[in-house]
């Protein structure tokens, strides 16, 4: 994105909460980091430190160990 004001790899925008409390992801973030409809982001939240929606596979680790593996679904493998 050469006509991003920020530095490389780097964004900051503010969003509004639709009227389903839903909120649009900026199309310059979405093509930082190539997510598009259909991909799953992890959300996390703490109310001091805020809200955060990461990739699932760089926490996976730490959600079978927290959470346990998740549940095995019909007409899987």
């Amino acid at each position: 994105m050469p006509d991003s004001p920020y530095p490389e790899g780097r964004w900051i925008s503010m969003v509004r909460l639709g009227p389903k409390s839903q909120i649009v992801i900026p199309k310059e973030v979405r093509e930082l980091f190539g997510i598009g409809p259909g991909d799953v982001l992890l959300l996390m939240a703490d109310r001091e430190r805020g809200i955060a929606l990461v990739d699932p596979s760089e926490y996976a680790e730490v959600i079978d160990k927290t959470l346990g593996p998740p549940p095995r679904r019909p007409g899987d493998a």
